[in-house]
């Protein structure tokens, strides 16, 4: 068992940066098998040099794409953890540490200057979404966040009597006109309720979860199914080329809303749909999962 200590926690968090940038979850390989199946011609060969890329990544153990990403980080920490204070400055050090061992692209970039911080450290970057909860435990979710598929975010505020009714119009509409610019197949994370800002984070955080998780509720569930359908219908298919796989899932989050509003994020990301969890559990072990 590795002991939780300031120096380790750096440690392992350099290691799930690593994976996350060269192993993609096993979840979403499976779901660009099933695609590559459904597939013939150039949407077929497109996911065959997907997976093929996949596969090189991992076995040298290099980025599956030139474009690493902005480094975002998504926490659950306990109260009582005992190096939350630290949190902030160890991710930090690991992104500096990863971005010249791994090594990463450097992507943070000042936007009144232009200036590249070279390091992919910078205001607010990389950023970090908080959850406190009680307890000792600390659960980092990591998700390197490409440039093309974050431009394709959207959001809308909808008329409240007309929400649910626009809200599929305009997701499937929105994807159809992205086209190949978020590099599809995608995953989909929508935010509803909430405010402007709050929606998105939602949609961000429907992100974190595996294809083919659905959302514990059973008429939330069934709209991501009736999405996912309507997308896969639209005939965007692989990288825009066209195909029957445009999307690999649609998640949902949602938050209560004020009566007078009906706020719509959309998140999208790439087929590189990189991620991997780090767990400190209360008996003072580190989980890479």
């Amino acid at each position: 068992m590795i002991k939780i200590t300031k120096k380790n926690i750096e440690k392992k968090l350099l290691e799930a940066i690593k994976k996350a940038e060269t192993e993609l979850p096993k979840d979403v390989v499976k779901a660009l098998e099933k695609a590559k199946i459904k597939e013939k011609g150039l949407a077929k060969i497109q996911l065959e040099a997907i997976l093929e890329n996949v596969k090189i990544a991992s076995k040298e153990s290099i980025p599956m794409c030139q474009d690493t990403g902005i480094m975002t980080f998504h926490i659950e920490a306990g109260t009582e953890f005992k190096y939350l204070v630290d949190l902030k400055k160890m991710l930090s050090n690991a992104v500096k540490k990863a971005t010249e061992e791994i090594p990463l692209r450097p992507n943070a970039v000042d936007p009144f200057t232009g200036k590249n911080s070279g390091n992919n450290l910078g205001r607010n970057i990389p950023h970090i979404t908080w959850e406190l909860t009680s307890g000792k435990e600390c659960t980092i979710h990591i998700i390197p966040k490409g440039g093309g598929s974050e431009n394709m975010s959207a959001l809308w505020m909808l008329n409240p009597g007309k929400g649910f009714v626009e809200s599929k119009k305009l997701i499937v509409e929105h994807i159809v006109n992205a086209g190949g610019k978020p590099c599809p197949p995608t995953i989909v994370g929508i935010g509803i309720g909430g405010g402007s800002d709050i929606c998105l984070a939602l949609a961000k955080k429907a992100l974190l979860r595996k294809i083919g998780e659905r959302h514990s509720e059973k008429h939330v569930a069934k709209m991501e199914e009736e999405l996912l359908e309507l997308i896969n219908k639209s005939g965007v298919g692989p990288m825009g080329i066209g195909g029957k796989t445009t999307v690999l899932d649609v998640h949902i989050e949602y938050a209560h809303r004020h009566p007078a509003s009906f706020p719509l994020g959309l998140v999208l990301q790439c087929w590189a749909d990189r991620r991997k969890t780090i767990k400190f559990t209360k008996n003072g072990s580190i989980k890479v999962i």
